[in-house]
């Protein structure tokens, strides 16, 4: 029998200074996580690089992304999705303060099959 089910929503975290990420679900390939953000943004300078694709979707909350060599941040609110390719520079330029933003995060092989 499966399991009964869960909300993302619920029991989210109380604010801390870094984020809170939980696996939810882990196969060969794939890696799906619940992120919440409480204000944090990616250090100054920093950038993610990596060699798979990661979609995020934003469920609650409001976040900013920046994507290197684009010329304005990417806003997200409930329901907005990305896909951030493999070799995708990119970073959390900011996530709201005053609520958290809980984020759905897919990370998977390129399309291409490269890794």
């Amino acid at each position: 029998m499966p399991p009964a089910p869960a909300n993302l929503l619920a029991d989210l975290p109380v604010a801390s200074p870094d984020e809170d990420v939980s696996e939810i679900l882990t196969r060969p390939d794939l890696r799906v996580e619940r992120i919440v953000s409480t204000g944090q943004a990616s250090p100054p300078g920093f950038w993610y690089d990596q060699p798979w694709d990661e979609w995020v979707l934003v469920l609650a909350g409001a976040a900013r992304l920046q994507i290197a060599d684009a010329a304005v941040e990417r806003s997200l609110g409930p329901g907005d999705h990305l896909l951030l390719p493999a070799g995708t520079r990119h970073r959390v330029a900011w996530t709201s303060p005053d609520a958290p933003t809980v984020w759905l995060a897919v990370h998977c092989p390129p399309r291409d099959g490269s890794s």
